[in-house]
């Protein structure tokens, strides 16, 4: 059988994938897109959408399957390789772990995207950091970490005392926040760091 291949550029959303697709042991390859010369808009990458507005990255075939966003994408590679990351066979555990994982989406990234991209991407595109967005989010992740913080004292994972897909879908924007001057937030919240 095939790889998959992981459509994409070295950003935490890939790396997101990246993480999922190790974990599960899904043999696969990473085919670059160069977001600067803007390939992922081209016909050809609008076509791996299915979508054609998103023109996003990750995208992942697997034979004739496209699929893009990068959550969807890990969700499928643990349903497809390695279930026991979404705890599928027990109703609690599987919906502690879609709890932590749509809190992940929703509270974690969306604090902490906005200060990688201020960091990490907009000098790229020829801009400053805007230090007032950085420092909005930060308070705004501080608070999630509390929260990560209260939850990891009363179990060793987010969604109970397994590992999981709630787990992993951390790493990636987590690391990057290292390439950035503020990785030392997390020593405040020592369960969260460990």
């Amino acid at each position: 059988m095939a790889p998959m291949k992981l459509y994409g550029e070295m950003t935490w959303n890939v790396m997101r994938c990246v993480v999922a697709l190790e974990e599960a042991g899904v043999e696969y390859e990473i085919v670059p897109i160069n977001l600067g010369t803007g390939e992922h808009k081209s016909p050809d990458h609008l076509n791996r959408n299915l979508v054609k507005p998103f023109g996003q990255v990750p995208a992942l075939q697997d034979g004739g399957l496209y699929l893009w966003e990068s959550r969807a994408i890990s969700k499928y590679a643990c349903r497809k390789n390695k279930k026991e990351l979404l705890k599928e066979g027990n109703l609690k555990e599987s919906a502690m772990v879609d709890v932590w994982l749509e809190v992940e989406a929703h509270q974690y990234s969306s604090a902490l995207n906005p200060i990688l991209f201020e960091y990490l991407i907009r000098p790229k595109l020829g801009g400053t950091c805007n230090l007032k967005v950085v420092e909005q989010n930060l308070e705004k992740l501080k608070k999630v970490l509390e929260v990560y913080e209260a939850r990891l004292t009363k179990c060793k994972y987010l969604a109970g005392d397994f590992i999981s897909l709630a787990d992993l879908n951390h790493v990636s924007a987590t690391l990057f926040l290292f390439a950035t001057p503020h990785a030392s937030v997390l020593d405040a919240y020592p369960h969260v760091k460990a």
